[in-house]
């Protein structure tokens, strides 16, 4: 295997869902109904992480989703402000953790999202 494909899941609403992550997060929605991100931005993690966790795991809530998408994002600060201009506050947040800074978001549909700014590597 090479990497991680896509992400790809059932909406009640998928146009209204699509405008939503557009209009809220920024994702670039196509004409097709979907996105591409690409992995050669600035900063980027250069690796997507692929977890199961256990299915009594309470990491998802408030969302009943099976599922959490986890967005990078270079500056958390700028896009929690983007976001409470938007209407959007975080349902939780996380500066401490060594793997960078990280905020959670629930969408229109009650999915949770993961928002990570990741550690940026000391310079030497």
């Amino acid at each position: 295997m090479t990497g991680v494909g896509g992400i790809f899941f059932k909406a009640k609403d998928p146009k209204a869902l699509a405008a939503w992550y557009r209009d809220v997060l920024g994702l670039p929605i196509q004409g097709w109904g979907g996105a591409m991100l690409s992995y050669d931005e600035p900063n980027h993690p250069k690796a997507i992480i692929w977890s199961a966790f256990p299915e009594s795991t309470k990491y998802f809530a408030p969302s009943n989703s099976g599922f959490m998408i986890n967005y990078a994002v270079d500056n958390l600060e700028a896009f929690l402000a983007r976001l409470s201009a938007k209407g959007v506050a975080p349902i939780k947040r996380s500066d401490d953790d060594s793997n960078g800074r990280f905020a959670w978001i629930v969408d229109p549909e009650g999915n949770k999202i993961e928002l990570w700014e990741p550690k940026r590597a000391a310079n030497p």
